[in-house]
């Protein structure tokens, strides 16, 4: 939900807290919890793709336009990255992701969230969004920063039906930066793409002092059937979820925020 993250659907993370200091989730987040192994199973088998942590780019054409593209896409997330009001931080649009981004050093800048047009944000950033827009099962696409210090703990995502691209727009140099998928670990690169299956446990350190800002991409993994139909099903019942909802109206609201202030200032 990172750096990767991977979403804005409930993510699974360590606890922090005592169990009784944790609010018990919906029912219907615990069966799909349930559910979501025997999933995951059936799409691990009709994947057209391999089902390891890292997977290579070269497998997924479209991201040769992002990389061929990545200086405009990053000149528009650096516009809108200037006015830090503009872009809030991830615990604020998904409350869930309080768990593993407590504080704002994790922000966000959504185009697409599950499926939904963010349409202010389309208008400021017109080249990412039209790059987004050709991208085959697009889930989300969000601009994603991560300011000096942070440190995103070990969780997965939600679903293997989702694969996670990232662009590298702003990487700060060194071995502070980093990420582990299951058991390897990667970086990033100015320009690169990199892909990874977020249902493996995952974890970000920016230990340097500059920040560092990815094009997050979520799209839907390239299945035969029966998984393709399940995936789509299981992700239909995510989309519908409390904490996309939840996610979703908190982005509208940040929007209309964003607008009046953009009026006032006007």
């Amino acid at each position: 939900m990172h750096g990767n993250i991977s979403c804005i659907a409930a993510a699974d993370a360590p606890a922090t807290a005592p169990s009784s200091a944790v609010p018990r989730r919906p029912l219907v987040v615990r069966v799909g919890k349930k559910l979501r192994r025997h999933v995951d199973s059936l799409v691990a088998r009709s994947s057209l793709v391999p089902n390891a942590p890292v997977l290579d780019p070269a497998d997924f054409a479209w991201t040769a336009r992002l990389r061929d593209a990545w200086q405009t896409v990053r000149d528009e997330a650096i516009a809108v990255t200037r006015n830090p009001d503009a872009v809030p931080a991830l615990a604020a649009i998904s409350p869930d992701h309080k768990r593993i981004a407590a504080d704002d050093k994790w922000r966000s800048f959504f185009l697409v969230g599950y499926g939904q047009t963010i349409a202010d944000n389309v208008a400021r950033c017109p080249r990412t969004a039209a790059l987004l827009a050709q991208i085959p099962g697009l889930n989300s696409g969000f601009f994603s920063i991560l300011k000096p210090g942070t440190h995103i703990p070990a969780h997965r995502g939600v679903t293997k039906g989702l694969l996670t691209c990232h662009l590298g727009l702003q990487v700060p140099r060194g071995d502070g930066l980093r990420m582990r998928v299951g058991g390897e670990t990667v970086g990033w690169s100015e320009g690169g793409t990199l892909l990874f299956d977020d249902t493996y446990e995952h974890e970000v350190w920016n230990d340097t002092d500059e920040t560092r800002i990815v094009l997050l991409v979520q799209f839907e993994r390239p299945l035969a059937q029966p998984g393709r139909a399940v995936a789509r099903a299981f992700l239909g019942g995510v989309r519908r979820s409390p904490f996309v909802r939840e996610a979703t109206a908190n982005i509208a609201r940040w929007e209309e925020t964003m607008r009046r202030v953009e009026a006032t200032a006007n």
